[in-house]
């Protein structure tokens, strides 16, 4: 301002020098975040040569200092903070009994300090604070892109054992009467025509439940859905079974009552994979499936007086039947029938307490 407004005759002259080290001071706030305790530290020796050396107009702005000591406040120690804080007490204390000594003046300068040493510390709260919740908003998107990733492997895995479950059972069934055709033509020609129509509806359900479940994979809602097959459906399954050869029973005991529709696909899913082992591994002539509902529970039980599995126990339709009893909070077993012969899938799924009372 003295080299726009003229200053008054009796003050000091305004001169490049005294300006030139008052401009000094702010330099060093460059390297504030690096050093803050040593640009607090050069900053106040440049003013206190300023003060000693250069008879400059008026008192040079502290705002360097208020600025540097903010920059400690902000990013230094606890300890380093209370160091430069008595530091910059007698500093303070010094240089205004150097000036003028009076106490309104040095309790002044003690609250601008205090007030810029506040600001720091408030500053640093709300960085911490910050950076907190961006921790914690990146560590949501982690859990929900592990949990999305969850899902869709789960979702993988439910399509592949349906898949497996629909194409197994239809494709053996097709496979059995199939090589059963020609032996019909040549002795029973009535029977030919039974077993090839058999073959056919076979497909055709098949494709209907493929298609019905290709379906939820598709992105435009005008894609037709139809729900899952359930418990009403088994009578459909039973008779298709029936159509290769095999005696098969179904038969519900208990408080028969309605269960969910996951429930429900789960026990058709796992009837049909049972019934579909036995036609492709026992080489039964009878199966029995019993549903037994329990207050808390239902096991679903198919036994049949075939040889078992053989060496395929462990394949990936029993693997899944483990799969779905699990999903429910239940269990299966596999094994010899009652009394070591034939062999038997029991499952148990547990129902929730609300369907008990239905």
């Amino acid at each position: 301002m003295p080299f726009v407004v003229p200053r008054s005759p009796d003050l000091p002259p305004a001169t490049w020098t005294s300006y030139g080290m008052t401009t000094l001071t702010v330099l060093p706030l460059i390297w504030r975040r690096r050093a803050p305790v040593a640009v607090l530290a050069a900053i106040t020796l440049i003013g206190g040569i300023y003060k000693i050396t250069v008879d400059g107009p008026g008192q040079p702005l502290p705002y360097a200092g208020l600025i540097a000591f903010y920059t400690v406040a902000l990013q230094c120690t606890a300890r380093v903070r209370a160091a430069v804080g008595l530091a910059s007490v007698g500093v303070v204390a010094v240089s205004v009994g150097r000036e003028t000594g009076a106490a309104r003046e040095l309790l002044f300068t003690l609250f601008v300090s205090a007030a810029a040493y506040v600001l720091g510390r408030l500053q640093h709260t709300r960085q911490a604070y910050t950076a907190a919740v961006e921790a914690r908003a990146a560590e949501l998107e982690r859990a929900n892109r592990i949990e999305a990733e969850q899902a869709a492997a789960a979702e993988r895995a439910r399509i592949a054992r349906e898949m497996h479950d629909i194409l197994s059972h239809a494709v053996s069934i097709m496979i059995v009467q199939a090589e059963a055709g020609p032996v019909a033509v040549r002795r029973a020609p009535e029977r030919a025509e039974a077993a090839f129509e058999a073959i056919a509806e076979t497909g055709r359900d098949a494709m209907a439940q493929l298609r019905a479940m290709l379906g939820v994979l598709r992105t435009d809602t005008a894609s037709p859905r139809s729900p899952q097959p359930g418990i009403a459906a088994l009578p459909e399954l039973v008779d298709r079974v029936r159509a290769s050869g095999l005696r098969v029973s179904c038969e519900r005991t208990g408080a028969v009552r309605e269960l969910p529709a996951a429930l429900e696909a789960t026990v058709h899913r796992v009837v049909q994979e049972a019934l579909t082992n036995v036609v492709k591994h026992a080489g039964a002539s009878l199966v029995d499936v019993t549903l037994a509902y329990g207050p808390d529970a239902l096991t679903v039980t198919v036994t049949d007086d075939g040889r078992g599995p053989g060496g395929a126990s462990g394949g990936h339709g029993l693997i899944g039947i483990r799969e779905r009893a699990a999903a429910h909070g239940g269990t299966a077993w596999t094994g010899p029938g009652p009394g070591g012969a034939g062999y038997s899938v029991r499952v148990v799924l547990v129902t929730s307490p609300l369907e008990v009372g239905k």
